[in-house]
């Protein structure tokens, strides 16, 4: 049986990131706890505990589960063993953190999370095994070699990722990429303290400046490029022909159909297509076009032509302006309990550009890409 770079080890690596995220947030106030010593590594079981950690810490480990064990299934292992593999691997990370949390003075390590973490990987797991054991992983693999090249792994994770990223708040519709206020953030906060702050913060707060409002040119601009990025991405590690057609089909429902979601949970159902500016409707048409005319195009210039749009994206969405309704949410999703999971589209979104052009310049890199 041959073996194949799994997509499902990318998807694990991305989401044990983002568990580790969410587990150490807000990765301040480290402190040396009473009595440290070899006592760190003993957790202690919590005097009481609310339902719906319960529910998260056994839920937020389960896809942690399933794509270890897909992952290691895919690379060649028996079913049992990967499942094993997978479970220990879930519980020595959830162990690691728990002990790491007894340094955060706001976070509470305990046995019963440690316990429900590794619970919810072992059901994530047997998921995995289930679905090999019904032939699922074959027949993905059937049609992975129909419809992508070979060692096309890490470009079908970016692709995968990309909806998610867009259930993070934009300050423009599909507008993925815009990581540089918080990029500035964390600059001031790491040189507070040090003779270098005040230079900093001065040439920090003249690099930003304040932002106009963008024209419906610019906000049409950020959705077409937006929606080519992922298409062209696609292209990468797909042989030319109408099959990428289909491709940018299922490229724009995701993107309708994420942004729709995104809005409703954001603002409430009744302001679910207020996203939907006059603006966007021209600039999906235009991406749509344009990834059409781009159908016949090598893999190779399909990259490169990816990364001008991605460049061209992450430009045009630095441009735009963090309108108060937009900084409001955030604030939301940064502070509210549902960090624990939304955590993960808040970094897909800031980051998916980046990762995707270092990815492409790889693939350049590469004879015959």
């Amino acid at each position: 049986m041959r073996r194949e770079r799994s997509s499902a080890t990318w998807l694990a690596l991305a989401f044990a990131l983002v568990v580790v995220y969410a587990s150490l947030y807000p990765f301040s106030g480290w402190r040396v706890p009473p009595g440290a010593g070899l006592a760190v590594l003993q957790l202690p079981w919590p005097a009481w505990f609310p339902r719906y950690d319960i529910v998260y810490n056994l839920l937020g480990y389960l896809p942690l589960g399933l794509l270890l064990c897909l992952a290691l299934a895919r690379s060649g292992r028996r079913a049992g063993l990967a499942w094993v593999v997978a479970v220990l691997l879930a519980a020595a990370l959830a162990w690691a953190l728990e002990v790491l949390q007894q340094f955060l003075p706001g976070r509470v390590p305990s046995l019963l999370d440690l316990a429900l973490n590794s619970a919810g990987a072992a059901l994530g797991a047997l998921l995995g095994v289930a679905l090999h054991a019904l032939g699922a992983l074959d027949r993905w693999q059937a049609l992975r070699d129909r419809w992508f090249v070979r060692d096309s792994a890490a470009g079908l994770a970016l692709l995968l990722l990309w909806p998610l990223g867009l259930l993070f708040p934009t300050p423009l519709p599909l507008g993925v990429g815009q990581v540089w206020d918080e990029a500035r953030g964390w600059m001031l906060a790491a040189l507070a303290g040090t003779p270098w702050f005040d230079a900093a913060q001065a040439a920090l707060a003249s690099a930003a400046g304040p932002l106009a409002r963008p024209s419906l040119f610019t906000e049409a601009a950020a959705v077409t490029l937006g929606l080519l990025a992922p298409c062209l991405v696609a292209y990468a590690v797909t042989v030319p022909g109408l099959r990428r057609a289909v491709l940018v089909a299922g490229a724009l429902l995701l993107a309708v159909g994420t942004m729709t979601l995104a809005t409703a949970m954001n603002y409430g159902p009744d302001n679910a297509w207020a996203w939907w500016t006059p603006a966007v409707g021209p600039g999906l048409v235009a991406a749509v076009v344009l990834a059409l005319a781009c159908l016949q195009l090598s893999r190779r210039l399909s990259a490169a032509l990816a990364l001008i749009v991605l460049t061209a994206l992450v430009a045009v969405v630095s441009t735009a302006p963090t309108d108060p309704y937009y900084a409001h949410t955030l604030q939301e999703w940064q502070q509210g309990r549902f960090i624990r999971f939304h955590g993960l589209a808040q970094w897909i979104g800031w980051f998916w550009p980046y990762v995707a052009m270092a990815w492409l310049l790889s693939r350049l890199g590469r004879a015959g890409a």
